[in-house]
Parts: C-alpha cells; sequence; structure tokens
C-alpha cells in the first residue's frame, strides 16, 4: 500500500498547541527492528489527538504493528484537553503501556514523580542519540531518558523570498543588521517585524531568542526551573537590547489588540518584512503563495555563542505503571523508523526529531530540519520549559514589556516575586 493512499490531509489545526499534536503514516512493507515473539498480550495506548483522520492514521499503526507482532493494540482517543485532566489519574491507576504527552517541563512533572518509565535501554537499543541531536535533551532528565519525541516546531524568522528579492534584501545574521533592515522596512511603508500578541504567547518566544542568544542554553534553563532570579543582573542586557528594538519601532504597533493569525497575514500581505514564528506560519498565507515563506535563524546578539533554539515537541511514553513495558519498547521502534516516522508527522507538516527521515513534502519542514542540523541544544518555549502558574505571569509580563518597555523594573520585580512563590525559592 503506498503512502499516499493511507495518509489523509487534516483539517487546519486551530492553536499553536496543536500543530503539535501530529499525525499520519505509511507503514506497508515495514518490520519491526527487534520484534518481539509473538505473544497473546494486549498493548494498550491512550492517544489525545482529536482529530477524526489522525485517529485513523494511528489505528493503521497499531494494525501494522499487530500483522507484525501478533500482539493485539487497543487505542482508547481522549479529547485532547479532557486528557490533561486525566492524565493526572490514569498514570497512578489504570495505566496504558503507551499514552502521548508534551516533552520537556511537563514530562519531568511526571519523572519527579515517578509516573514515566526510564526507557534508556530503548535508546540505547536503537541508537537513538545518534539521530536525535539536541531533541534528545527534551525527554531526558539527570541522564535519562523517559520518552520519545515527536514531532516538533522550529522556532525562528520568517520573510516572504520574492519581497526580499525585489528590494535586494538579504536575511538578517545580526542584531545590527535586523535594525538596519528595519529602517529599510520603515522605509519601504511595511513594519519590520509583524508581532500580534494578543494571545500573549508570541511575545514569549521573542524573550527565549533574546535570553538564548545574550545568555545561553543552562542559564535559560535555570531560569526556567526556578533556579535563578528574574532580577539576577543577566537578565538586564536582554531587556535593554529588547527595549532598544521596541523603541526603534521594529515591531507593530498597537500589537497587543490582535493575534498571531493577524500579525502572519500582514507578512503574507507584504505588509510586513518578518515574524517570528514556526512553521505553522503558513497558514496565515493563502495556499497558492506559501512556496514563498523562507526561514532563517534569529540572529546573533553575543558574538560566538553557541546556537540554541526553541524546538517544542510533542512526546510519547511508557507509563512506569504499565503491564506491557517489552511490547510497548517494541511498538515504540516500530513507530520511530525513520520512515514511518516521517510519515507519522508529513499531514501535520511537523519537524521530524531525528535527523535521518526522508525529505518532507514541505520545504519549510526540510528547511527547519538542516536548520537543526547547527544548533547546539534546545529549549521548548517559555510556556513549556515553565511551571505553568510561573508561564501565566510571565507571559503577561512579555506582553506588557512590549507596550510598556519602560516597567520594565516593575514586571521583572513582579516576576520575581511570583518565582519565589512558586519555587519557593
Amino acid at each position: 500500500m503506498a503512502s499516499n493512499d493511507i495518509i489523509k490531509r487534516v483539517t487546519r489545526p486551530a492553536s499553536r498547541r496543536q500543530f503539535l499534536i501530529g499525525a499520519g503514516t505509511a507503514l506497508a512493507g515495514m518490520t519491526l527492528g527487534a520484534p518481539a515473539i509473538a505473544q497473546s498480550k494486549e498493548l494498550t495506548i491512550i492517544s489525545n489527538i482529536g482529530n477524526a483522520a489522525q485517529r485513523e492514521v494511528l489505528q493503521r499503526i497499531a494494525s501494522a504493528y499487530e500483522q507484525e507482532s501478533g500482539v493485539k493494540v487497543a487505542i482508547n482517543n481522549m479529547d485532547h484537553e479532557a486528557h490533561k485532566t486525566a492524565i493526572r489519574s490514569y498514570l497512578v491507576v489504570g495505566a496504558p503501556d503507551i499514552c502521548f504527552w508534551f516533552s520537556g517541563n511537563r514530562m519531568k512533572a511526571f519523572v519527579k514523580r515517578e509516573l514515566f518509565d526510564d526507557i534508556s535501554d530503548l535508546f540505547e537499543r536503537e541508537n537513538y542519540k545518534s539521530v536525535l541531536g539536541p531533541a534528545a535533551g527534551a525527554v531526558t532528565v539527570d541522564g535519562k531518558q523517559y520518552g520519545l519525541p515527536l514531532g516538533g516546531l522550529l522556532w525562528g524568522l520568517f520573510y516572504r523570498k520574492d519581497v526580499f528579492e525585489q528590494k535586494g534584501w538579504t536575511p538578517p545574521k545580526t542584531m545590527e543588521e535586523l535594525l538596519s533592515l528595519g529602517e529599510k522596512a520603515k522605509s519601504a511603508g511595511m513594519i519590520p517585524v509583524s508581532m500580534g500578541t494578543k494571545e500573549m504567547w508570541p511575545a514569549a518566544g521573542w524573550f527565549d531568542h533574546m535570553n538564548l542568544r545574550i545568555n545561553g542554553l543552562d542559564k535559560h534553563m535555570a531560569l526556567m526551573d526556578g533556579q535563578m532570579s528574574y532580577t539576577d543582573p543577566a537578565m538586564l542586557p536582554v531587556f535593554d537590547k529588547w527595549a532598544d528594538l521596541i523603541n526603534a519601532g521594529l515591531f507593530s504597533p498597537n500589537g497587543t489588540s490582535f493575534g498571531w493569525e493577524q500579525a502572519a497575514a500582514a507578512l503574507a500581505q507584504k505588509k510586513a518584512a518578518m515574524m517570528d514564528l514556526a512553521g505553522f506560519i503558513k497558514y496565515g498565507f493563502p495556499e497558492d503563495q506559501q512556496d514563498q515563506i523562507a526561514f532563517t535563524p534569529f540572529p546573533e546578539i553575543v558574538q560566538g555563542m553557541a546556537r540554541y533554539e526553541d524546538f517544542a515537541l510533542n512526546s510519547i511514553h511508557v507509563p512506569k505503571n504499565a503491564k506491557n513495558k517489552e511490547n510497548a519498547r517494541d511498538f515504540l521502534a516500530f513507530l520511530y523508523k525513520p520512515d514511518n516516522l516521517s510519515a507519522f508527522l508529513e499531514t501535520e507538516s511537523a519537524v521530524p526529531p531525528r535527523n535521518d527521515c526522508p525529505p518532507s513534502k514541505d520545504p519549510l519542514v526540510n528547511a527547519a530540519v538542516e536548520s537543526l542540523k547547527t544548533v547546539e541544544g534546545s529549549a521548548q518555549y517559555y510556556d513549556r520549559d515553565t511551571d505553568p502558574d510561573m508561564a501565566q505571569e510571565g507571559l503577561k509580563g512579555f506582553q506588557e514589556f512590549m507596550a510598556k518597555p519602560e516597567r520594565r523594573d516593575q514586571i521583572l520585580e513582579r516576576l520575581e516575586a511570583t518565582r519565589k512563590r512558586i519555587f519557593k525559592a
């Protein structure tokens, strides 16, 4: 059966988080890397995939595994939002053999409670570290792996190829080049960087980029983990340089009044030069213009700083209380073969975490895969990396800062008070 016989285009997701759910697969002719001896055991999976077409493809994966292994697979598909609550109960009582979740801090919360199984043995057996690169860190806690990263979103700057070619512009590689491009864009009657912060989270992406470029991954994650103060002197250059960009008129005026889709539409309509987002920016473009979208990494700020990026990944896990852990590992190995994983992610245009997957039909995915080859390490995204309550306050603070940068000190003091309360620092 050819891949196009079983891959169906899913309907457009409604939010940033839904772009990370993933769907689709082609499994014909695939065999297990280390198939288990046929058993009468039943493998149970809880999925949080909400789209009907996605659920169908997951069932095809299960059917292919059943045929190869002789193990019956039962899938319980849950509403995506309801699953966020249910998982806190079923991991304790009535755990499945496999479940879908999020990597990074959200995974770590269950690891600390000893509710996800250590699958470092599977990583070793399949040599996953050699093909995952920085993505392995998203499922690693204290040197051990507790899941497999699935499709992801690589964040960076996007622009229209035709506009840059027409005006003779080149993507900025430094802050100085970004400011220079901003002046050229304004002279052309365009917004340099389209930014809508009505949903708040787009401003957090800009903060992540600035902090990773100035302070690096270790300090960024220390902040995310509550181990570093928001009033630490290292935070000042992040907000000072960010304020320079705001005061230079780099961003959309009145950005708090509209969301990311309207901001993406401004880029599509040639009213803006660039935008900081991930590959789902294409949904702000007419389909016949999506081939004009190009990607470039966020500019360097501190010369010589290793390149760290936000690469937000969903993940799949074996619960600690699962009854059939060996077949669960075999199923994951089957799903994670390059051809299978690539097809699984194709319909969502998600970026594969492993670097040996076949090329995507989506050029933005291929651009992200190539860009990831030069990334030294990755974070997830602000509201995935830190405590949810801390994230909510942070998002408010970053949105406020973009509108009123002169409130920097008050905002940071407020965030620090929240950090101390949440992390009991």
